[in-house]
């Protein structure tokens, strides 16, 4: 099935064409003229012509397509699309809005409404749940829900100056390699990080992925995901082989970003986070990491509705605001939540409300296994830095399993030589643990100390204060280029990878569950699905076949 609907991209009327992965539509697709994938509305696009759509139909005949836009023609020249940020207005256009009329155009399930500017038309609009002013476009945008569009026709009555109706193009396409077919398994790896797998009724397959960690079965697209592994890859490939199905493996090409986050420039009353939720914050004893997230995502939030009051805005405008992060700022689920915790900080814990907002459904993450480097790969990033301080920090994080704002905060005195221990002080949680202090990395720690001679936190920065962040970021992200690592490698891939090597050198879940700082076992349990070893004695089903 592709779903076609309008759009308007890079200056120009669009057709998005909308269906469940399948390479061989896509190569038909991609001989249509002027057609492009777009990585922003991760979709296929073509011309909003009628030559295009004649293309279309040719390449898939049994194709059932209404072209609403031949019908009335007028509504591609004199439509919403004339009249976009950067282009010029017509004398009729402009005699248009002056004469205070109101243009109406729905499409599909949305209703665009683009008004002169009046505060009683706008509290109107606010009414609809859902509602939203898109600033791109400047149009009003409201969900075209049973009863919404004879409100707005009794509302504005003549003030109506245009009315336009487009029926939703709907491509109705026959493919079986939709569902995998009966023969094949189709293997994609996503950009979160999971394997999705679309192939026909084979209960071998289905019996084996039920059983690997974090699988999901997307009922409505008919597929399921599993966390990206090596081994899992592997098992699901071998099985399938052995089944006598045709395999076969592609990725997902890397997103764009959505649009850029609220700042000071973008707005002309940029509204700074209330005093009093930061001094809230620090009376509950909040991190100071967690207050400049909070601060920031509630800024963010205040600033979407600039001009309104923050005491008044409701649920409705909440909501609004989150599909906005899902839809147009592309954000992760962990951001969403963040910016959630943060709004709900402010109001039930600032302002008193108390429970108010039980009503938002928070997104549910999507997990995948983390990254973890070989042996080979660990040795390989230690001998791409030079600098002795930069290869200290790095030895430190995979040694000891610290946290990158553990490493920052270490302090000298927590260092003991005697015990051969490592004292993690106030880390998450409020918590403090002990973790190991490796002899090996002690060798290159006496020779920095030397060097540096740090005073009171083990890595200074600049006059003696904690060292950046961001710097040490940097210099992971440095050595994982330099040394040829192909793998998302970051400081935090170095805490898992201590884990995991701990695991594969005999070291008990518990102990590891100890030095992580995890509370809960279930957290490290992931490790047991990451670690490889005993890998290359796992024997393949199709290796017990007489061929």
């Amino acid at each position: 099935m592709i779903k076609a609907s309008r759009i308007f991209h890079s200056g120009e009327d669009r057709l998005k064409l909308d269906f469940p992965y399948d390479s061989s539509i896509s190569d038909q697709i991609k001989k249509i003229s002027k057609a492009e994938w777009s990585q922003l509305q991760k979709a296929w696009l073509i011309p909003y012509t009628e030559e295009a759509v004649s293309q279309l139909k040719a390449m898939f005949p049994d194709t059932n397509l209404a072209l609403a836009f031949m019908i009335q023609p007028q509504a591609i020249e004199t439509g919403i699309a004339a009249d976009r940020p950067g282009k010029s207005k017509s004398r009729e256009q402009k005699t248009f809005t002056e004469r205070n009329l109101i243009k109406v155009e729905v499409i599909g399930k949305k209703i665009i409404l683009k008004i002169p500017k009046n505060e009683s038309d706008i509290i109107f609009i606010n009414s609809f749940k859902y509602s939203r002013w898109d600033a791109q476009m400047f149009c009003w945008e409201i969900p075209n829900n049973p009863g919404n569009l004879e409100l707005i026709k009794d509302y504005f009555t003549d003030r109506i100056g245009e009315f336009v109706m487009h029926e939703k193009l709907n491509v109705s396409v026959q493919a079986e390699t939709n569902n995998g077919g009966i023969d094949e398994l189709q293997i994609t790896k996503t950009r979160t990080g999971r394997l999705r797998l679309v192939f026909g009724d084979q209960n071998v397959l289905h019996l084996l992925i039920k059983n690997i960690p974090y699988s999901s079965w997307d009922a409505k697209n008919k597929w399921w995901t599993i966390p990206y592994s090596e081994i899992f890859l592997t098992q699901v490939q071998a099985l399938a082989t052995a089944a006598g199905l045709k395999v076969t493996y592609d990725e997902e090409p890397t997103a764009n970003s959505g649009v850029k986050r609220i700042s000071a420039y973008d707005v002309p009353d940029y509204h700074e986070c209330p005093q009093e939720m930061v001094l809230k914050l620090r009376e509950l004893s909040y991190s100071e990491k967690t207050i400049k997230t909070y601060k920031g995502m509630f800024e963010e939030f205040i600033n979407y509705y600039h001009n309104c009051d923050i005491s008044k805005l409701d649920e409705t405008q909440i909501i609004r605001f989150l599909r906005f992060l899902t839809t147009e700022r592309k954000v992760s689920t962990s951001y969403q939540n963040q910016s959630i915790n943060a709004i709900k900080f402010y109001y039930e814990q600032v302002q008193g409300g108390q429970h108010k907002f039980n009503f938002i459904d928070r997104p549910k993450k999507e997990k995948a296994l983390p990254t973890v480097l070989s042996e080979g790969e660990i040795i390989q990033l230690f001998r791409a830095v030079d600098n002795i301080k930069h290869k200290c920090m790095l030895m430190l994080a995979y040694s000891a399993g610290l946290r990158l704002g553990e490493i920052l905060r270490l302090r000298l005195v927590d260092i003991g030589r005697e015990q051969m221990q490592i004292h993690v002080e106030q880390s998450k949680g409020k918590k403090d643990r002990y973790t190991k202090l490796s002899s090996r990395f002690l060798v290159i720690f006496e020779q920095y100390i030397e060097k540096y001679k740090p005073v009171n936190l083990v890595f200074e920065g600049v006059s003696g204060a904690e060292y950046s962040a961001s710097s040490l970021q940097t210099i992971m992200k440095a050595a994982a280029i330099k040394s040829g690592i192909k793998k998302p490698a970051t400081m935090q891939t170095l805490r898992h990878t201590f884990a995991t090597h701990s695991l594969e050198n005999g070291v008990e879940l518990r102990k590891i569950q100890s030095m992580l700082g995890h509370d809960s076992s279930k957290t490290t349990e992931i490790y047991t699905h990451i670690t490889t070893k005993g890998f290359d004695q796992i024997k393949s089903p199709m290796d017990n076949l007489d061929l």
